[in-house]
């Protein structure tokens, strides 16, 4: 059990952060342990495709027996929400004495892998942006939507009800009781006087449960699984015919429905039992609307959906 000892003044200090670069290097558990989230499979089949094997390789060698993972692979951010390149160049100021201590307590009783022992912090730093680029950029913007999302909760949880409220769901494992934070099932076991220091608090996506640092020389912070994971990669359905009709109103949503393939407007008019002048107001509104493309043939202007609206009427 971790145990954080937090007075009124780090209680006032307590804040939240979001760490894209947390969030890369906590990856690092679902690709090697895939079968605790089942949630990330997409993300998961797309990262292992987009991974070189080696850069993979050595990725999962930082990974400890018992998934500790190197504390100065995840920097304290600075900042509420700090860009990747902003905590890739603070880890690339890490002492050497320090990466060694993190790697070798890691791997702590085991021996660290060889293929880690031969690697520079240039070398890892580099993985890092490499690993960033071909598995998480793409999606980030939508992942720290989920993150801010949690943090707007958990604030206003902290506002409300104080600090029990706030720790009260953070994470079953993490309780709150007599001016000190418990973290129980953790590999170690030792107190920390935050001592004004604050506690900072890190929502994640990749987080399978509250996890401190390892070292009980850092500064008090603690990540924890944030709410809303289970709709990050899921696709909405397409909407209902009612939700387009609601948008454009029937007569419109019909004709676009209608015009997967081109079509005159007496043609359309016929189909709708309209008169072709009604036919061609709504028509001339989609057109302007870049919902439709129009060519002529012969005496007829023939109308078919545009690509934006077949997106539309597919809800992509």
């Amino acid at each position: 059990m971790i145990e954080y000892q937090l007075d009124a003044e780090d209680l006032a200090d307590t804040r939240f952060a979001i760490s894209p670069i947390q969030e890369l290097v906590c990856s690092l558990w679902a690709l090697r342990d895939p079968g605790r989230y089942p949630l990330h499979r997409p993300w998961r089949r797309a990262a292992l495709a987009a991974l070189d094997p080696a850069d993979l390789q050595l990725l999962l060698a930082l990974v400890g027996k018992d998934r500790g993972l190197p504390d100065f692979l995840t920097p304290r951010p600075a900042t509420y929400a700090p860009s990747f390149a902003e905590q890739l160049a603070t880890v690339r100021r890490v002492p050497a004495r320090r990466v060694e201590r993190d790697i070798v307590a890691t791997h702590a009783p085991g021996p660290v892998p060889a293929i880690l022992r031969a690697a520079s912090l240039t070398d890892l730093a580099d993985l890092l942006q490499r690993s960033w680029d071909r598995t998480m950029a793409a999606d980030w913007p939508r992942m720290r939507l989920v993150l801010e999302a949690d943090t707007t909760y958990r604030a206003r949880q902290l506002a409300v009800g104080g600090a029990r409220l706030l720790f009260a769901d953070i994470h079953p494992n993490v309780s709150w009781a007599d001016g000190v934070l418990r973290i129980t099932k953790m590999i170690g076991r030792h107190r920390v006087a935050a001592a004004g220091r604050g506690l900072l608090l890190l929502p994640s996506i990749f987080a399978y449960k509250a996890i401190p640092p390892m070292s009980r020389h850092e500064p008090p912070w603690l990540s924890y699984p944030a709410r809303g994971i289970a709709s990050l990669w899921s696709s909405a359905p397409p909407p209902g015919p009612e939700v387009l009709a609601a948008l454009l109103g029937p007569a419109k949503a019909r004709l676009l429905e209608l015009l997967a393939e081109p079509r005159p407007t007496i043609d359309l008019a016929a189909r709708l039992r309209v008169t072709p002048g009604a036919v061609s107001q709504h028509l001339k509104l989609l057109h302007a609307a870049g919902l439709l493309t129009r060519t002529r043939s012969g005496r007829h202007v023939l109308y078919r959906r545009s690509d934006l609206g077949t997106r539309l009427v597919d809800g992509s």
